[in-house]
């Protein structure tokens, strides 16, 4: 019939797809239309992914500049301090006072002394000596006249005065220590001496007193081994201690002896 409108293009219309509406300048286009080629401005372009995108101003320092050092930060070679090992010489006591190993000697026992009547004997075998010495000078200078007996009687005389000294040090510089294995016995003054016996090798222990010894009530304990050189001696002690060290160093070697 005349009288239909027109019908609307389709997808099976002749006139599919629509074309673009021309409009004049600055007039829109009816909804529904295309707008014309070239009037949204130009067609966008692909990244090009192959190469990085431009930073922004300001993203790099200039040219010359460097950060500020943190204040944590440090060398990665060197420890935070505080972890630094103390010097030897104060982490030590004893090399930091300047001694040795057996100045004092070792502080890891429990050392039981001798007794000091042990002094008055030594100090008369000296004086008996210092005698026959002093006389016999005494007499050949008186025979002879001559200046050197007068100055041996000196020597004498001094030498007995430092040896007298040197007793009364050398006594209670004596000590011994019971351990669980071996015996330790300490003496001297110059030279210091630390022996210490194995129980296990221990032959046999016996006890002596001399006629002054036995004036003080004293008496010795002698430690016999194998090898004559480690032989070791602990004098000035009472005949009840001698007897109960020496009964005690005569088992513990035997206990040990049987158990290698």
């Amino acid at each position: 019939m005349s009288g239909d409108p027109p019908a609307s293009p389709g997808p099976t219309s002749p006139s599919w797809p629509p074309t673009p509406a021309s409009a004049p300048p600055g007039v829109e286009p009816p909804p529904g239309a295309f707008p014309a080629p070239g009037t949204l401005g130009p067609e966008p372009v692909a990244p090009d992914v192959s190469s990085p995108a431009p930073l922004p101003p300001g993203a790099l320092p200039p040219p010359g500049h460097r950060p500020a050092p943190d204040a944590d930060q440090r060398a990665p070679d060197l420890p935070p301090p505080g972890l630094l090992p103390a010097a030897p010489e104060a982490s030590s006591p004893l090399l930091a006072a300047g001694r040795g190993p057996l100045d004092p000697w070792p502080s890891t026992v429990n050392w039981q002394p001798i007794s000091t009547d042990l002094i008055w004997v030594e100090l008369i075998r000296l004086a008996v000596v210092v005698a026959i010495g002093l006389a016999v000078t005494a007499v050949g200078w008186a025979l002879s006249g001559h200046w050197l007996f007068g100055l041996a009687v000196a020597v004498v005389a001094l030498l007995g005065g430092w040896r007298a000294i040197a007793i009364v040090r050398a006594v209670r510089a004596w000590g011994y220590a019971e351990r669980e294995n071996d015996l330790l016995v300490r003496h001297g003054l110059l030279v210091r001496r630390l022996s210490i016996v194995p129980y296990s090798r221990m032959q046999f222990v016996d006890v002596s007193a001399g006629p002054l010894e036995r004036a003080f009530d004293l008496a010795t304990v002698q430690l016999h081994t194998a090898a004559a050189a480690s032989d070791a001696r602990v004098p000035g002690l009472r005949p009840a201690e001698a007897s109960r060290l020496r009964d005690r160093l005569t088992a513990l070697g035997e206990d040990r002896a049987e158990g290698l």
